[in-house]
């Protein structure tokens, strides 16, 4: 499209053909708002309040800054005079911006008032009769002048809408750091409101593999923060503190985390995210970052979790619990703790117990008879099963049974 400064450069109306123009402009402005008022409901309140008198200035300034560009006023630097105009057509995009609304109701705005701006002034210029052709280069001026005003605007709004949003990140950047690092109520309620942040009933700590956590945060609640780096002990892993994934609400957040695989806390009250965060740490570090894009539910690994939060102590209790089986071959101290482990688990049932470990039910009668043997009583004594079912609740990650004095 041709540009209008480029146009008025060339093309500028005589005087006795812009005084009429410029004497009838008061009543061109009013059918222009008028018609914007009726034809775009979004400014229909607007011009009953503040805002209507600051629209209306704005529709008679671009009126006037048109007339002065296609009369010459701009002298030897003929664009001057469209400096302001587009001044205040960017800063009308950026107060869109700033107030929440799109640009859809700006740009009607301005379509409705070309048209009819174009249509009250081509009528001016008729009466005073201009010819054919001026007035349809007039029109043409007209509506490349309302392209430039349109353009500014979208300008304004869309750096408008870069500020403020780097900015609130920012914000609710500072908001996850202050809850993961614990602060007080009062500090992380304060970053709340200053990033105009609804607090929800719970949030949820979702660890994901830096790759993925940033389109994971687009599919997940809008309130969902984000942290690029989950902390130095969670290598190539970001945050995603999720809100109110409670409840019902935790299936769907998981079948969205599908395929990614990330670990999920539990779900905590808002300012206690940091003990979620905690958890799902653990689990990462117990059981490993998650295979083939699995999520990892830590409400699923409860048990791994308790059993595993004195690592040391978890090691005496074994050693204890398998003492009984130090004497005996490794691979026989093996399969005799994995049919111990099973016996425990099926409460004794033989068939079950053959079937768990693909065996033939004498087997398992052989190995228990031998167990027996080892332990004596203690299998019959509910202190001593509490400890071996804690003890060989995590076996496999423990590695093999104990070894003392020498193989027989």
């Amino acid at each position: 499209m041709t540009e209008p400064r480029r146009d008025m450069r060339f093309f500028h109306l005589s005087p006795d053909v812009v005084a009429p123009l410029r004497s009838g402009l008061p009543e061109v402005a009013v059918q222009t708002i008028t018609a914007i008022t009726a034809e775009v409901p979004a400014y229909t309140e607007a011009f009953a309040g503040e805002l209507g008198n600051k629209i209306e200035k704005a529709v008679r300034a671009a009126l006037g800054t048109f007339l002065e560009l296609v009369s010459g006023g701009g002298g030897a630097d003929p664009g001057s005079p469209l400096a302001p105009a587009l001044e205040a057509a960017y800063a009308l995009g950026r107060g869109e911006a700033r107030s929440g609304r799109s640009l859809d109701a700006l740009l009607a705005a301005y379509r409705v008032g070309a048209r009819v701006a174009w249509r009250e002034l081509a009528a001016i210029s008729v009466r005073s009769g201009q010819e054919a052709p001026t007035i349809a280069h007039f029109a043409e001026l007209v509506f490349a002048y309302i392209d430039e005003l349109s353009a500014a605007s979208v300008a304004g709004h869309a750096d408008e809408l870069e500020t403020s949003g780097r900015v609130r990140l920012r914000h609710l950047e500072r908001l996850a750091q202050a809850l993961v690092a614990g602060d007080p109520e009062h500090v992380v309620v304060s970053a709340a409101e200053r990033v105009d942040w609804p607090a929800p009933q719970t949030l949820t700590a979702v660890l994901a593999p830096e790759r993925s956590a940033h389109g994971l945060a687009d599919l997940l609640d809008g309130r969902t923060l984000y942290l690029a780096e989950a902390g130095a002990d969670l290598p190539d892993m970001s945050l995603l503190l999720v809100p109110d994934a409670h409840g019902p609400a935790r299936a769907v957040l998981k079948r969205r985390l599908g395929g990614h695989g990330t670990v999920v806390g539990p779900a905590r009250p808002w300012l206690q995210a940091r003990t979620s965060l905690e958890r799902a740490a653990r689990a990462f570090r117990v059981a490993g970052p998650p295979v083939a894009g699995d999520v990892l539910d830590t409400e699923d690994h409860l048990v791994a979790l308790v059993v595993t939060a004195d690592s040391p102590a978890l090691a005496d209790l074994r050693a204890q619990a398998l003492a009984p089986l130090a004497g005996e071959r490794e691979p026989t101290a093996a399969k005799l703790v994995e049919t111990l482990r099973s016996w425990l688990l099926h409460q004794g049932r033989r068939e079950e117990v053959a079937a768990d470990l693909f065996v033939h039910p004498q087997t398992v009668r052989y190995r228990m008879a031998r167990l027996r043997e080892l332990y004596g009583d203690r299998l019959r004594d509910p202190h001593w099963l509490l400890t071996l079912t804690v003890a060989l609740s995590v076996a496999e990650r423990s590695g093999p049974a104990p070894r003392s004095g020498s193989a027989r």
